[in-house]
């Protein structure tokens, strides 16, 4: 979710703005006469080697070859 900000109001918490911004990672558009004339964005920092850049992101469901409990009884009979 986008926040869109005053530039006075931003100018006044800019430095909880920050840190709103940094802890959220949602970015904060900053108006100056009602158009918008700047962006807070937080910084995605990158993983420093492509070996283990997705660990933790997948979840193993299990075997998509093994029958499930079904198949198993329908093969019993």
């Amino acid at each position: 979710m986008t926040k869109t900000m005053k530039a006075s109001e931003c100018k006044a918490k800019f430095l909880g703005v920050l840190d709103e911004v940094a802890e959220k990672h949602e970015r904060v558009i900053v108006t100056k006469n009602g158009k918008p004339v700047a962006q807070i964005v937080p910084i995605v920092e990158k993983p420093k080697s492509i070996i283990g850049a997705l660990k933790g992101s997948v979840i193993y469901m299990g075997d998509l070859d093994e029958p499930t409990d079904e198949d198993w009884e329908a093969l019993k009979e």
